[in-house]
């Protein structure tokens, strides 16, 4: 240390100093040397009951049993998203090629990102917005804009729980409501509904019975009073589950995580039984392997890697943050990645053998339809009798019967072929369609129900397994907006909880109108994407640049008492940055290129068109994104600029049970002031290492890396360049 530093100044002046950390420290119960390395009693220090002592004293919840956690992370990592987004994508992009790059991604993206969240919230045990202020004060944004994705993630995510509310209590009755079309008087003549004749039973219903949607995103349309209740009722139930706390909702989390795969793995034996559902298995899983070249897929693999896991939602971390110091969070960031994994697996399953029964269904039905218009054609004498196979029987006719009915025709009445206006009724269409989001759980999904014997049993399973998997999500996301704000502002949580719900649900009205389903998709498609790709970008730069790569690895191996995977120390570093890099500007490209629009259901024809947003709808989409993203600078400039105090100057110094405690996570580098005991005495270095520490690639002395052994969390006692040190 310089000669004429303050301290070494003080040091050698007999000046009393107001104040001072010493003063502060000499009014206090002495500093357990039992736990500290300058230990020479050959007493023994148990530093695992020291840990449960520290966490008690500072009364956090915890879970009641690592079983608990890890249903809890499953429950909020595998939702909605897993049952509807994934089968759509691996149908759409390739069939089984589309899980190599999806598991790729996983690995080089997914699971280091959630190993990095896991240990971030378990070393601090903070919410995000602590977590980040903790690592890097100038970019603590990170944990408020946070915050706000998950807030707006929340308010559409409810809603979709709210639909399956009402398709679960319309499910208890024979026949289901949405298997035929409804009949209506004209005069004295019952008629079916002109727009459900126009399309199917089951999209009828959807449209107009549950959402009674309008016919674009600027007609409002008024209140949906039906799913106004069920919006309240989903907003009622989690605002409960939430006041509960984390050892209620665990509980809860034995059901609500478990149930989905009981409902998965008996529709996949359902399915299997199904005519036709070995078709739908076989599409999938045939690998179209020119898809694997397109960018665009493995962009859409990295999202979805990127969404399934819950990254940057700050879900992940609070959740981790309630847990002992010393849990294996490696081991967990890889068991729940691969659940997650699995659970798409098995979804997509369930899905296509669900669609292959429905594809044949609807193609008996083409066949059915089309042979009817031969007929007409071969009584009116438009056809000739010779054109018909004579093997072919009418009263019996197979599917190969009409395609081979169907090219003779083609091939013959080649010039007014098109006139005739026959269909070729191939099941490979009808696999090919994708369906995905709603589409796929409100249409497609209870069309094919209609057809299953007990249909009624069979739908209530289905969207009570819906609710399970969305509340599961939606414990996870409230997590994310309760506890950095309860721990940063130390606000009482039921009243904080109440009043986050009661708000959610009144802004959330915005969605039950009667063009609401377009505002869901506006918030889908645009309010998190973008923001939580910048937010978690901005973590992984924190941890691995800010921070310390070798410095984060080396508090690893004091948490957990082992080293972490090398592999882990250069995707954080490299790997991860690089990909979510390229996937944010192929995410900046795709939104240049294709102008933001939505799909609406016009009435009058009966069929989905795709209009573009008005000036005012794009004016919303853009404040959406801006909101969402604006703590990060704000916060930024504020703490550059010392605008707003970070904590640099100050020094918190608490004690508890003999030990000294500090808070220094606002700390500059230079300020003296470190040089005092760490947080935990047991992480304090001596001058010659009982353990190999972890080093990195660069095999960095220990001597080297004694200066910044545990960065901000401070280290114990730092060596002082002294002039008397150097002697």
């Amino acid at each position: 240390m310089p000669k004429h530093s303050k301290v070494t100044q003080r040091e050698h002046s007999s000046e009393h100093v107001t104040e001072s950390v010493a003063d502060l420290l000499a009014h206090q119960e002495p500093v357990d040397y039992k736990r500290s390395v300058l230990n020479v009693t050959g007493e023994t220090w148990d530093r695992q009951k020291d840990v449960e002592e520290e966490l008690d004293s500072e009364k956090r919840p915890a879970w009641n049993s690592k079983l608990q956690y890890i249903l809890a992370q499953i429950g909020y990592s595998v939702g909605l998203g897993n049952v509807w987004r994934f089968p759509y994508l691996c149908q759409k992009n390739g069939g089984g090629a589309y899980l190599v790059p999806y598991l790729v991604l996983l690995i080089i993206i997914g699971l280091p990102l959630f190993f990095l969240e896991l240990a971030v919230g378990q070393r601090i045990r903070r919410g995000s917005i602590g977590v980040w202020n903790y690592i890097c004060p100038r970019l603590g944004g990170i944990g408020y804009a946070s915050c706000l994705v998950c807030f707006f993630v929340g308010l559409y995510y409810n809603v979709i729980i709210g639909w399956s509310i009402f398709y679960f209590f319309k499910s208890f009755q024979y026949p289901l409501p949405w298997s035929e079309c409804p009949i209506v008087k004209n005069g004295t003549v019952a008629v079916v509904e002109a727009e459900c004749e126009k399309t199917s039973a089951t999209t009828y219903f959807w449209y107009r019975e549950a959402l009674e949607i309008s016919s674009s995103i600027s007609e409002s349309g008024g209140l949906n009073w039906k799913m106004t209740l069920c919006l309240l009722t989903a907003w009622s139930v989690v605002g409960l589950a939430v006041i509960k706390g984390i050892q209620s909702s665990g509980k809860v989390m034995y059901f609500s995580s478990l149930f989905p795969y009981v409902v998965l793995l008996c529709f996949l034996v359902r399915g299997l039984l199904l005519r036709g559902a070995i078709d739908g298995i076989l599409h999938m899983l045939t690998p179209k392997l020119d898809k694997m070249l397109d960018p665009q897929v493995w962009r859409e693999a990295a999202t979805q890697v990127f969404f399934a896991l819950g990254l940057g939602f700050g879900g992940v971390i609070a959740f981790s943050s309630y847990n002992k110091q010393d849990n294996n969070c490696q081991f967990d960031a890889a068991l729940v990645s691969f659940i997650n994994f699995f659970t798409s697996i098995l979804a997509t399953l369930v899905v296509f053998a669900v669609l292959g029964f429905k594809a044949n269904i609807m193609n008996e039905k083409c066949v059915v339809e089309n042979t009817e218009k031969i007929l007409g054609y071969l009584n009116s004498h438009v056809l000739s009798h010779d054109l018909i196979p004579p093997h072919v029987n009418f009263s019996h006719l197979t599917a190969q019967d009409y395609s081979e009915m169907y090219r003779v025709i083609m091939t013959v009445k080649e010039d007014h072929f098109k006139e005739l206006g026959l269909d070729a009724c191939l099941l490979e269409d009808e696999l090919n369609k994708s369906v995905q989001g709603t589409g796929l759980a409100f249409i497609a999904f209870t069309e094919a129900m209609t057809h299953f014997p007990a249909s009624p049993f069979w739908s209530v399973m289905f969207f009570l397994m819906l609710i399970n998997l969305g509340l599961g999500s939606m414990m996870g996301t409230m997590a994310g907006i309760t506890t950095p704000i309860i721990d940063t502002f130390k606000v009482r949580k039921e009243v904080f909880t109440v009043v986050c719900c009661i708000v959610a649900f009144l802004i959330g009205l915005l969605f039950v109108q009667h063009s609401g389903n377009y505002f869901v998709t506006m918030f889908d498609d645009y309010s998190a994407t973008l923001p939580l790709i910048v937010v978690v970008i901005l973590e992984n730069i924190a941890v691995a640049w800010i921070y310390g790569t070798k410095k984060f690895m080396q508090e690893l191996t004091e948490m957990l008492g082992f080293r972490p995977y090398i592999f882990y120390f250069y995707t954080w570093k490299y790997i991860s940055p690089l990909c979510m890099a390229v996937l944010m500007t192929a995410s900046i490209i795709q939104l240049g290129v294709n102008p933001p629009g939505y799909s609406a259901w016009i009435r009058e024809e009966a069929a989905e068109k795709y209009l573009y947003y008005p000036a005012w709808a794009m004016a919303i989409l853009i404040c959406l994104i801006i909101l969402a993203s604006l703590p990060l600078p704000v916060v930024f400039i504020l703490r550059q600029f010392h605008l707003v105090s970070d904590g640099s100057n100050a020094l918190s110094v608490s004690y508890k049970k003999g030990r000294i405690m500090k808070d220094i996570s606002n700390l500059e580098d230079n300020d003296e002031t470190r040089f005092i005991l760490s947080k935990v005495p047991s992480e304090t270095p001596s001058p010659m290492p009982t353990h190999r520490s972890y080093l990195g690639p660069g095999n960095a002395s220990p001597m080297e890396m004694s200066a910044a052994v545990n960065g901000r969390y401070g280290s114990g006692y730092h060596l002082a360049s002294t002039p008397e040190s150097e002697l």
